[in-house]
């Protein structure tokens, strides 16, 4: 595959966050680009909007001419789109040069020095963290990331001159043994995609295996107490970090009145008073990885100190969407057990004395079927859960697999409900609320932009 002579590329399933991050990298490069995807969306309309040609239907004839021709086209799909898919197997049956996102990312960063985030929550703020921390930095970085940057409207960026890009290190499907690292940090491994692997000692195998594609002159950044054994190669420097301990950490840290400072502490320097852009307990220890990123690659410690205050997030990780004295309402991707734990901790770190009320969304038939005891015990820390039925994604249902396995298992005393999505903001009218977050890694989103809407009509109306 030769990226640089190919003339077009085909994506099949374009609506992904990885996949868009690619789309967005060839139209960059003057290719023809084009692909289909289930569903329309915000990011799938941005895509046309840059160049691309998306359509939602499963149909051969609606694949563009300029895609036709083997010998100069690409086709790329994510792991997501079964094999028997009209469009995927008529490329198939062509002769076509098929590969998937991750190799095609491998490829694109192979010749650059791969600053990545793998983990199995954490990642993609850590990443787009450490992203804005070296672009804004004399260094700069070329950046493909898993959720859109606040800062720049994007999952994508570009530098002519610098050697570093900034990669989110997927572990589904085994995608990030693509990648070859230069630097790598791993947030968490947690087990996850048991539907992948079987079971969590071969998850735990396969971030095993990541740690030895680290190249020879870079560096592993661990998080302290993680099962993981790393098998680094000769010459990769291994660093640990945590909130608390570690090569890398925080110390002096403060929380009050939605503010957060911290001091950074690493081997050989210290930087005082840091300033989070996104004061969310939780992004300290992302904070403190993707400093640790960006010191080792030579971001000076007054660029690490701006960067760290300037950032602004990313989209549904903390998003912030209603954030007064009386009312609090934001949106969170967390879909693992052990994420949501955080994400209910950071939130009641900020409001203890407030009602925290979640809207919860579970995430694919067998992550439920496998962790239903363990979401809902992180479920639990709430004082009020509300359930909507499972987003399937890429699963056929699971008989007696539903969101009532999660319901049964709350602890007793603590309010909750379970209702259709459609029914949220008919629900939440009736509902006083403190502060709301919604929960998910499905399209439970799509009915933010109302449940915003109907909020601040209540609180417009109350005062």
């Amino acid at each position: 595959m030769n990226i640089e002579t190919i003339k077009s590329v085909y994506f099949v399933g374009a609506g992904g966050i990885g996949m868009s991050a690619l789309i967005r990298y060839f139209l960059s490069k003057g290719k023809f680009v084009a692909g289909y995807d289930r569903t329309p969306s915000a990011l799938t309309e941005h895509l046309i909007a840059e160049g691309a040609q998306i359509h939602y239907e499963e149909d051969v004839t609606l694949i563009p001419e300029n895609c036709k021709d083997k010998g100069n086209t690409l086709v790329v799909y994510t792991p997501a789109i079964p094999q028997e898919h009209a469009e995927l197997a008529y490329f198939h049956e062509n002769g076509f040069e098929i590969h998937k996102r991750s190799q095609v990312l491998g490829t694109i960063t192979r010749s650059s020095k791969g600053l990545c985030v793998a983990g199995t929550h954490g990642k993609t703020t850590t990443s787009t963290m450490a992203a804005h921390l070296f672009h804004q930095s004399h260094i700069g970085c070329t950046a493909f990331l898993g959720g859109i940057s606040k800062n720049y409207g994007t999952n994508l960026l570009l530098s002519q001159t610098s050697p570093y890009t900034v990669i989110e290190a997927d572990e589904f499907d085994r995608s990030f043994h693509r990648l070859s690292p230069y630097m790598s940090v791993i947030t968490a491994t947690d087990p996850d995609h048991l539907d992948i692997y079987g079971t969590c000692e071969a998850y735990l195998e396969s971030f095993r295996h990541y740690t030895t594609l680290i190249q020879p002159g870079g560096a592993l950044i661990i998080r302290k107490g993680l099962a993981l054994q790393p098998d680094v190669q000769p010459g990769v420097k291994i660093y640990t970090y945590s909130r608390d301990e570690g090569d890398f950490h925080a110390e002096n840290i403060r929380i009050g009145n939605g503010e957060i400072s911290i001091d950074f502490v690493a081997p050989d320097t210290r930087i005082n008073d840091i300033r989070l852009g996104v004061p969310i307990g939780i992004n300290i220890e992302n904070g403190v990885a993707a400093m640790a990123l960006a010191h080792l690659n030579g971001v000076t410690d007054e660029e690490i100190k701006q960067g760290m205050a300037s950032f602004r997030g990313v989209d549904r990780r903390f998003d912030f969407k209603i954030k007064t004295d009386k009312l609090v309402f934001l949106s969170d991707y967390a879909h693992h057990p052990a994420e949501i734990a955080q994400s209910v901790k950071s939130i009641r770190e900020l409001y203890k004395d407030k009602k925290i009320t979640a809207i919860f969304q579970p995430h694919l038939y067998t992550r439920t079927k496998d962790f239903y005891k363990d979401f809902a015990d992180s479920l639990s820390l709430l004082d009020e859960v509300i359930l909507t039925e499972i987003y399937p994604a890429r699963e056929q249902p699971i008989p007696g697999v539903s969101s009532r396995l999660i319901y049964d298992n709350l602890r007793p005393g603590i309010e909750k409900c379970i209702c259709k999505k459609e029914d949220i903001p008919a629900l939440l009218a009736k509902k006083p609320i403190e502060v709301l977050i919604v929960l998910g890694a499905g399209d439970l989103d799509n009915y933010v932009p109302s449940i915003t809407q109907l909020l601040e009509q209540r609180a417009n109306s109350e005062s």
